[in-house]
């Protein structure tokens, strides 16, 4: 079968495009810049067009067209796709939740769902599955060392196990036997009108769950408490009181930080419903290494103007909403205690900012007030292609944001002037742990940061 994926270096389409590898398929794609995972993909056989996208890119013979979520109607080679479709009984259309729900049927599918944690949880235990001997096919959100630095994981089991993501409803289309369930909170409101439509949305995906189906969930988390549950197949609650559980993750956990005990509290419940053995659990858990970009550290020395050898930590992290920002800083400042930590931070969409501007707020004057950082700089937003409103965007911006906290140690940098002002505070001593933070492109800065 010959499949073309529009959008390749999405990281859930690239691990779909890794899938089909694996199966023999033919696999061509797409996107507009190059990175890491798309040569991991042309390494695996994939061929793949970057730039500008074209409808030339994709080729005749196709049977398969999977596009991300994140590709316009416009897109020329969408608009191909579907004019074929049309003249075409064999060739299939669809979004990658659409071609992910197709295998969570074809699958024993464990999905971990949740405004937080899902990429955590989902790689712990996935770590604590193949620990176990159970093989499972794995499609996450990050790359996993024990991946080989990938986010996807070929098994030969029956066991599927994914991210299920809300944002536009994508999980929707997905068809698990087992659903977890870590939080709820307002996230997304650039496609849901509210909570309660956050809500009913969940509701109608835990839904999908067959009679002898399973969902495990947090049962402390407030808007978790406001589903009501009236369905048939049993619950099972991750956060029940089982201080030795807690005691044994926080001396075992390589991963620092409470937030981090909890994702390994889900993964542990969902393994003992499957009948592994908690040894085999905590060993797994135990040798845990993190996940790309979630609190990923690294050691950097260089010599100043007078040959004197600075230290310091950079950590490289995805955090992108107020709950995950402030349970981040918590987990450092837990770690680095009496350390110089700085927190440099790049905001993920204009209309998440702007519909959470309040908790954005209130999140950094806590930190502050809690003494989890001692200086926040704010760069510039990261203008999510084809997901923003110019509308909202000529309403927000980082400066505002910085103006509405209200604190002197909190202070707005153009993007363009971070990396040499970071390098002039590294060589004057003044930082010990460099926290850079975002979903969108603030990682790429990092690698500019060592040597200095």
């Amino acid at each position: 079968m010959n499949i073309h994926f529009i959008g390749i270096g999405g990281i859930g389409v690239s691990a779909l495009a890794q899938y089909y590898l694996e199966k023999r398929e033919t696999i061509t794609g797409s996107d507009l810049k190059d990175s890491e995972i798309i040569n991991l993909l042309r390494e695996k056989g994939a061929k793949i067009f970057i730039g500008e996208h074209k409808s030339d890119n994709l080729p005749e013979n196709t049977d398969l067209v999977i596009y991300s979520p994140a590709i316009q109607k416009n897109n020329p080679e969408l608009k191909k796709a579907l004019a074929l479709q049309v003249s075409s009984y064999k060739l299939q259309v669809l979004s990658y939740p659409q071609a992910l729900g197709k295998l969570t049927k074809k699958h024993f599918t464990i999905a971990v769902s949740g405004t937080h944690g899902k990429s955590t949880t989902s790689s712990m235990l996935a770590l604590i599955l193949i620990k176990a001997g159970l093989d499972p096919t794995v499609i996450i959100g990050t790359k996993l060392k024990e991946f080989d630095d990938s986010n996807f994981r070929a098994g030969k089991s029956k066991y599927l196990l994914i991210e299920a993501d809300e944002w536009q409803a994508s999980f929707l289309n997905y068809y698990p036997q087992i659903i977890i369930l870590t939080n709820i909170e307002k996230e997304h409101l650039d496609y849901y009108k509210n909570l309660n439509h956050i809500l009913r949305t969940y509701k109608e995906y835990i839904s999908h769950l067959p009679k002898e189906g399973i969902l495990i969930i947090n049962g402390k988390d407030k808007n978790i408490k406001k589903l009501i549950f009236n369905f048939q197949f049993p619950i099972f609650n991750f956060q029940k009181e089982e201080p030795k559980d807690k005691k044994t993750l926080k001396k075992i956990l390589k991963v620092p930080g409470e937030h981090n005990i909890e994702n390994a509290l889900a993964a542990l419940e969902t393994a003992r419903i499957l009948g592994i053995s908690d040894d085999i659990s905590f060993s797994a858990l135990s040798d845990y290494q993190g996940a790309w970009r979630r609190f990923e550290e690294s050691n950097h020395s260089f010599k100043n103007h007078k040959l004197q050898t600075i230290n310091y930590k950079l950590i490289s992290d995805y955090a992108h909403h107020p709950t995950e920002i402030l349970a981040t800083l918590k987990a450092a400042r837990g770690k680095f205690k009496n350390e110089k930590i700085w927190l440099v931070f790049q905001p993920h969409q204009y209309q998440r900012v702007f519909h959470l501007l309040l908790k954005f707020v209130s999140t950094f004057q806590k930190i502050k007030d809690m003494g989890l950082a001692d200086k926040i700089i704010i760069t510039d937003i990261f203008d999510v292609s084809g997901r923003e409103d110019e509308k909202i965007k000529k309403k927000i911006n980082s400066k505002k944001l910085v103006r509405k906290i209200k604190n002197n140690s909190i202070i707005y940098l153009e993007k363009e002037n971070l990396i040499s002002q970071l390098k002039e505070e590294l060589k004057n001593k003044k930082i010990d742990v460099l926290i850079m933070m975002g979903a969108g492109d603030i990682y790429e800065l990092t690698k500019k940061l060592s040597p200095i």
